[in-house]
């Protein structure tokens, strides 16, 4: 099963990981990458240089950064591989225990065989 992993860091938005976080999340993406549980990760840039669209009613609204809602900044992504939603927790687990504080949504990507 594929999975899309979310993450939303407690840290204040637009400060940087320590040299030393970024060498061991290097090693562990790498590791998860090489193992083949990781497809594809990348890390946001703050929210100042992203934008919001709303569609209603026809029209778009478009509001550009930054989003006051911290705890709803997404961090970064991750696509992983997983055999089941319980194996999956376990690797966000991992994930998070070297990013820090926050919160990871985890979503089932849809492949045509649910349900």
């Amino acid at each position: 099963m594929k999975f899309i992993s979310i993450y939303k860091s407690n840290k204040p938005e637009g400060v940087p990981p320590t040299q030393k976080e970024m060498e061991e999340m290097g090693k562990y993406v790498e590791k998860m990458l090489k193992s083949g549980v990781v497809l594809a990760t990348e890390g946001c840039l703050p929210s100042a240089l992203g934008a919001k669209l709303r569609l209603s009613n026809g029209k778009f609204t478009v509001t550009d950064g930054p989003f006051t809602e911290a705890k709803e900044i997404v961090g970064g992504f991750a696509v992983m591989q997983a055999n089941s939603k319980a194996e999956m927790i376990e690797h966000v687990k991992d994930f998070m225990n070297l990013a820090g504080d926050g919160e990871c949504e985890i979503r089932q990507v849809y492949d045509g065989h649910e349900g």
